[in-house]
């Protein structure tokens, strides 16, 4: 068994035992992967508390060839995310995108997905709290995006047909995005007025300043954004994290 090396992101963990944890580990070199730290639980374990969910560092793992488990040697912890911890908003939107990779993510090298976790781990836990509902929404549909389901928004995603360039959007969550008027006439569609389609563009966008959106409007957005992800992404799966992240309950104002 082959012993690498990787900068890796710990996404989920659970007892195995009395004394060990199976850790699910977002790798920028190899993937998701699922590996056993054993000992993890014993007082003087050599991982001490650094296998906690979100945190960051580098990732010593046993590849196994024959099985999907393998073995974590090591994890050298460089980042703790105390920030999101300490604050439900913000670490309900890092559960969110940490439960779509772990389910999401392929076992197989793909940076862009692992740099974009980084990148908005760091954002959530220093953006200032009112912004929180709306880079949340950016965030999730950036990650949505780099790992193969973009919504399609400047074309019929039926038939590739142009849509109009302003005014109402006919979205369906369940084709993938817009549909041209006469596809729009043959299912089920979100009509998205003209403001809340340019909302919906600049939260897809990376490089488009974040809408301003209120609380009626960031909830909607939410439910878009989840009725999208457990169609496009969901395959049956249990998503506990998106459920809470969508829910308004435990918003503040």
């Amino acid at each position: 068994m082959p012993l690498v090396a990787t900068p890796a992101v710990v996404l989920s963990a659970i007892r195995y035992g009395e004394t060990s944890k199976i850790v699910r580990l977002a790798t920028r070199d190899h993937g998701v992967q699922s590996a056993i730290a054993k000992g993890a639980l014993r007082p003087r374990s050599r991982f001490g508390a650094a296998l906690q969910v979100l945190s960051a560092g580098q990732a010593h793992i046993l590849l196994s060839e024959r099985r999907d488990l393998h073995t974590l040697t090591a994890f050298d912890v460089s980042r703790v995310p105390v920030e999101l911890a300490g604050d439900l908003d913000r670490y309900a939107v890092a559960a969110a995108l940490a439960e779509i990779m772990v389910h999401f993510a392929p076992a197989e090298p793909h940076a862009t997905s692992f740099d974009l976790l980084q990148q908005s781990l760091a954002l959530l836990e220093s953006a200032p709290h009112e912004a929180l509902g709306v880079l949340g929404l950016r965030l999730l549909w950036r990650l949505v995006s780099v790992l193969g389901f973009a919504p399609s928004l400047g074309a019929c995603v039926r038939d590739g047909a142009p849509v109009a360039a302003e005014g109402p959007l006919p979205f369906s969550s369940d084709e993938g995005g817009a549909l041209c008027a006469g596809c729009a006439r043959e299912t089920s569609v979100t009509r998205l007025p003209a403001g809340d389609r340019a909302d919906l563009e600049a939260l897809v966008s990376a490089e488009a300043d974040l809408p301003e959106l209120d609380a009626r409007h960031t909830a909607a957005h939410r439910r878009l954004l989840g009725r999208y992800v457990r169609y496009h992404l969901g395959e049956g799966a249990t998503l506990p994290a998106l459920e809470f992240w969508q829910s308004s309950s435990w918003g503040r104002p």
